[in-house]
């Protein structure tokens, strides 16, 4: 999903890509068995200094990460998340019955996912940009209007006609975005 954006940003820090074991042609792991496994492994990861960047349910796991090694992560992007918030009261369609049908090996722990992080998304820090496109079902920008209002150090950017793959869809959209974002969050003396 990152690969395109990835490979367009002038920042040369090293990379790291996490996939979802079991899902889009990623080998399932036996001792991921929920979300909380998938933080661990991100977490355990994190040996310095890092900016996490995240779609969609990747999200999650990316505050979560944060929430537990706070002094670590310098900057996040975070696209088209739920962001641990109810997005059915913001107008999202609930993606899980097509998900299950059209992948029919997919965990349970990551259908039945559905952490409330709102009461702490304050205790995020650092600054985070928030990617949405104005045609996404999945997480419309309520979800992303939301999540700037709970998030202190937060930026909505929204790409008009960009759906729930935008960063793939749109990486020379999104990008310049991001690297004036990386620019101001990696100069600061926190950075």
């Amino acid at each position: 999903m990152w690969k395109p954006v990835s490979d367009g940003l002038s920042h040369r820090g090293r990379r790291r890509f996490f996939s979802w074991p079991g899902l889009g042609g990623a080998a399932a792991d036996p001792a991921v068995r929920g979300m909380s496994d998938l933080v661990e492994r991100v977490v355990n990861e994190i040996t310095g200094p890092v900016v996490l960047f995240a779609q969609s349910m990747g999200g999650l796991i990316a505050l979560r990460a944060a929430m537990a090694r706070p002094e670590r992560v310098r900057a996040m992007v975070l696209s088209v998340t739920s962001g641990g918030i109810d997005v059915r009261t913001l107008g999202a369609v609930d993606w899980r019955p097509q998900f299950e049908q059209r992948n029919p090996g997919a965990p349970r722990w990551f259908l039945d996912a559905r952490d409330d992080l709102s009461p702490r998304l304050h205790e995020i820090s650092t600054s985070v940009l928030l990617l949405w496109g104005d045609a996404d079902p999945i997480s419309p920008v309520a979800v992303g209007r939301r999540l700037a209002e709970l998030l202190p150090r937060a930026e909505l950017i929204v790409v008009p006609g960009g759906t729930h793959d935008l960063v793939s869809e749109r990486a020379g959209e999104v990008s310049p975005h991001i690297e004036r974002h990386l620019e101001r969050a990696l100069k600061s003396p926190a950075g």
